[in-house]
């Protein structure tokens, strides 16, 4: 007996079959290799039939969830044990439906009992369930052995190869007997590191072929686990004069039994490298529609032919080195460590490809709302483009949770040789809150810098149906996966260039007066030009600008040549990169135990600085105090962008191994002068269990003879933020007028303020209760610290 259907199975379970009662022998098994953890545990049974065996796990201490994809089992489980408490039976298809309903906190037990052989996609299943065990948590197989089952009945069995498969990946397999049913034990989730690797040598000259790359109704990429026990795509050598694309198709068929058109399948790449010394010829075909049942017709070749969830390849064991490289042309990025190949991507038409489980559905809809009950998207166009746009389809090497994280979470895309992030896709909040101060119409033209192409998707969005976004990188990693991204879920709406960012948009798509608008999605240490120049009269610019070290996405309006700032918020990116990027000076200090950091760009003289550290430390209290959860990101910019000798100092060790109060890698803001220096932290002064019974209170410390002076100015910004800027008992603070005039602009035609200097323009701050009768200038870039441009 081998059911196919769902429907075969609901009228199985409705006709009062069932399957083997489990046996003691199993019973016995569980309790031993997989007791109930201390304090108690959680089990999902998979596949629970009419619930024998999720009883049994209730019975040894388990709470349990019982799922079972036939709504007539799940109706008899709840009948037949409707005395038997701790479990909670759940009417659900682990293999294709939302997996809401299940535990989010995990398991320390999954079971699947009789039921593996009729999964499809065993991998992908095994390694989503390896997901939702909990640390010591096991996943346990028990299932009929081919072998010892009859010849008419093999359908509900495995043979050695598929058991052999199904401890793929594990860290820990351990078989036991039961009862003639092989009973599986799996440890440590399926997260085998992912080899690129090579077949035998082969005979000939050269080798030419073609691989396709296909996707179900979920975005999953179909890929067959060779006899050779690597992962491998459908494809194989042309032959006589057939054609790339009529190649992959004719594989696809021989090999997997699925259908398509010659019309559906494009050749997006050509890749070059060779094996074993021979040259070879690689197209990659992306195949956009297809029909049929998949199946193994090529059983001597091919194991399984499974769909695979995109973020699982960076776990997924050895594929092999084409076929790597093939998914790396679709989604760069998506197969980590790859051999050296060369590349030639083509320019196809080719249509977007739809596709998307329900649970990113249902996730991208509760990204959204987070975002919108948290105010950061209180237009409909946007809120819109937020539930609409897939974000987990520019973000592939993430899980869906992970990429609808509506919380205050990047998804980090690449890292360099240290582990600093290069790429990212910015909190979701963050990307609305920029796109809202935009003040986007339909039909905006909208010049972008540093996108992997959702926030450019999210704006053609929100200006559709006749807007359209220039996006430009300096990366051409970047820009070769935005464009694939682009192509497989973009509207067409969005063009994205290999250019630094700093230089604008190539002046062909520059439109006539300028563009509506401009988003930086990179920390910027200036503005460059181009930005102001290609933007039109009354447009905005939203950019991540750094001010003393502290960044803020700063909304500026064009007025002439000058940037009125009209909005403010806390942020945090990736760092800039090309002409704008910028050393910032640093000094080491006692060992390596404290750093100075010089934010604005010229590092002071520091002689006598460390013997000054070695000495006694004067504190001063400033009166200024903050309870818990209080908001003090408006002292550290009211500090760096109005007090001339302004620094950062750095703790790299524990307060009490150091001579300051600082926490390990934490910084404050600080002061220097003549072998002296001060600076501000906060310490405790009020102690409960409540949060409103907690307070801290501002204090300055300093070092040197110049100290007790240093530490008086630093006392006094802090005060005057206090009674300026920090304006309210709810904790509101105060922003700066803040204007940018072009660099050269001389002093007498800026308005009076703080006038902080980059390369290509003059910051000019004016804070609530300032003295503002004349510009008093903060910083100054100095020209030793310019960066080559990369």
């Amino acid at each position: 007996m081998t059911y196919t259907a769902r429907e075969q199975w609901e009228k199985h379970y409705g006709a009062g079959k069932g399957f083997r009662q489990v046996g003691e022998r199993e019973r016995a098994l569980l309790a031993e290799h997989t007791p109930v953890p201390e304090g108690g545990g959680r089990a999902l049974d998979v596949g629970c039939g009419t619930g024998g065996l999720a009883a049994c796990l209730a019975s040894l201490g388990y709470t349990v969830d019982a799922c079972d994809f036939a709504g007539s089992a799940i109706a008899r489980a709840r009948e037949e044990h409707a005395d038997v408490e701790g479990v909670r039976w759940l009417h659900l298809d682990i293999e294709r439906d939302d997996p809401a309903p299940l535990n989010d906190a995990g398991y320390d037990l999954i079971t699947l009992r009789l039921m593996y052989p009729f999964v499809q996609d065993r991998g992908r299943v095994a390694h989503g369930l390896g997901e939702r065990l909990r640390d010591r948590g096991a996943l346990v197989v028990i299932t009929p052995v081919a072998e010892s089952t009859p010849e008419e009945r093999r359908g509900i069995a495995l043979d050695e190869d598929e058991i052999a498969l199904v401890g793929a990946g594990w860290e820990r397999v351990e078989r036991l007997d039961a009862d003639g049913l092989a009973f599986l034990v799996l440890r440590g989730p399926c997260h085998a590191e992912t080899r690129a690797v090579e077949k035998r040598p082969t005979t000939g000259h050269a080798l030419t072929g073609a691989l396709a790359v296909v996707t179900d109704d979920s975005g999953r990429v179909l890929l067959g686990r060779s006899r050779r026990g690597m992962l491998e795509l459908p494809g194989g050598r042309t032959t006589g004069p057939e054609g790339f694309a009529a190649a992959a198709v004719r594989e696809l068929v021989e090999e997997t039994g699925l259908l398509a058109e010659e019309a559906d399948a494009h050749v997006v790449s050509m890749l070059v490298d060779d094996s074993h010394g021979l040259p070879r010829l690689t197209a990659v075909v992306r195949v956009t529609g297809w029909s049929g049942q998949l199946a193994n017709p090529e059983p001597d070749k091919f194991a399984r032919w499974e769909f695979h969830d995109l973020h699982a390849l960076a776990c997924a064991g050895d594929v092999f080195v084409p076929a790597a490289q093939a998914l790396d042309a679709v989604w760069p990025g998506i197969v980590p460590d790859l051999p050296p190949v060369v590349s030639y991507p083509l320019a196809v038409e080719q249509p977007p490809v739809p596709g998307e489980p329900a649970e990113a559905v249902r996730l991208r809809q509760a990204m959204a709302q987070t975002v919108i009950d948290g105010g950061w998207a209180p237009s409909e166009p946007v809120q819109q483009a937020l539930r609409t746009v897939p974000r987990h389809r520019f973000a592939p090497e993430a899980n869906l949770k992970a990429a609808y994280d509506g919380g205050d979470h990047a998804v980090i895309t690449r890292r360099d040789e240290t582990g600093t992030a290069l790429s990212s896709v910015s909190a979701a909040w963050l990307q609305a809150d920029m796109i809202e101060h935009l003040h986007l119409k339909q039909g905006a033209l909208v010049f972008e810098a540093g996108s992997g192409g959702y926030n450019a998707e999210l704006i053609a969005h929100v200006t559709a149906p006749d807007g359209r976004v220039v996006t430009v990188d300096i990366d051409p990693w970047v820009v070769r996966r935005t464009r694939a991204f682009l192509t497989e879920a973009g509207t067409g709406r969005v063009t994205a260039l290999e250019a630094d960012a700093a230089l604008g948009a190539p002046a062909p798509l520059v439109p006539r007066g300028g563009f509506d608008a401009g988003v930086i999605t990179y920390s910027c240490w200036d503005i460059a030009p181009a930005w102001r120049e290609q933007l039109a009269e009354g447009g905005r610019l939203v950019l991540p600008l750094e001010m003393g070290g502290y960044s803020r996405a700063v909304t500026f309006e064009r007025r002439g040549q000058v940037l009125h700032a009209r909005h403010f918020t806390y942020c945090g990116f990736v760092r800039d990169q090309g002409q704008q990027a910028r050393g910032i000076p640093v000094v080491s200090l006692l060992g390596g135990g404290l750093t100075l950091r010089f934010e604005h760009g010229t590092a002071a003289d520091t002689a006598g600085l460390e013997e000054a550290l070695r000495g006694p430390r004067h504190e001063l209290t400033t009166g200024v105090t903050m309870g818990a959860n209080s908001y003090f990101g408006s002292l550290q910019l009211y500090a760096a962008t109005t007090l001339p000798a302004f620094c950062r100092l750095a703790a790299h060790q524990d307060p009490a191994e150091g001579v300051t109060v600082i926490a390990r890698d934490r910084d404050a803001p600080a002061i220097v002068g003549d072998a002296s220096l001060a600076y501000v932290t906060h310490v405790r002064t009020k102690n409960g269990d409540r949060p409103e019974d907690k307070q801290w209170e501002w204090v300055v410390h300093a070092f040197g003879e110049q100290g007790s002076e240093l530490a008086e100015q630093l006392a006094a910004t802090v005060r005057a933020w206090d009674s300026h800027v920090r304006a309210d008992d709810n904790d509101r603070h105060a922003d700066p007028l803040l204007t940018v005039h072009p660099a050269g602009t001389p002093d007498a035609l800026l308005p009076a303020g703080d006038v902080l200097d980059k390369e290509h323009c003059r910051l000019v701050f004016r804070w609530p209760g300032r003295d503002t009768l004349l510009p008093r200038p903060v910083g100054r870039l100095g020209a030793d610290v310019t960066c080559p441009r990369r």
